[in-house]
């Protein structure tokens, strides 16, 4: 019983921080000039930044898992919790989208999402299929939308960054 109530608190986490992903990566990808794929409006640069949401949001899961170790970082605590929820790795993995050439390609970020996204399509399925469980779809839920809200934060945070830059760079020349 602890160790399934652990793994639904790790799922938990999981989906906060990156379930919400591809319903924004589809939003953005809605806005975009498809017509014109080498313009550079605000909606394209915001696609092309969203790998790097991405990885932010990978850094804040990192910081979280760091916050809930402390003050035990022995190599046999943090070995010992990712062979327990091997989940918290493939989360990990996306701080990797802060390589350039990985960020460059948006759609890997999108697929490495849907691994997070596939848990709320579990719960709907199972939701449908027998109605014992409110409770379980409710919560997944309010996780979702919070997961929507801090991946488009952090896209907002990351574009300000990029413009503050950018300007930065142009006036600097």
């Amino acid at each position: 019983m602890g160790n399934d109530f652990l793994s639904y608190i790790t799922r938990l986490e999981s989906m906060a921080f990156f379930a919400g992903y591809p319903l924004v990566y589809a939003f953005v990808y809605s806005l975009t000039n498809q017509s014109h794929p080498k313009s550079k409006n605000f909606f394209t640069i915001l696609a092309q930044l969203l790998p790097f949401a991405y990885a932010l949001a990978g850094s804040l899961y990192l910081g979280l898992l760091l916050k809930n170790m402390y003050p035990d970082y022995s190599l046999k605590a943090v070995v010992g919790i990712f062979q327990q929820h091997p989940i918290k790795i493939w989360g990990l993995l996306s701080i990797l989208f802060w390589i350039p050439a990985l960020g460059k390609k948006t759609i890997l970020s999108l697929l490495h999402s849907l691994v997070f996204f596939f848990f709320i399509l579990k719960d709907i399925f199972f939701q449908a299929i027998s109605s014992s469980n409110k409770e379980l779809l409710n919560t997944d839920m309010h996780i979702y939308s919070t997961s929507i809200l801090l991946n488009v934060s952090l896209l907002l945070i990351i574009a300000i960054i990029h413009y503050l830059f950018f300007f930065a760079h142009r006036k600097s020349t």
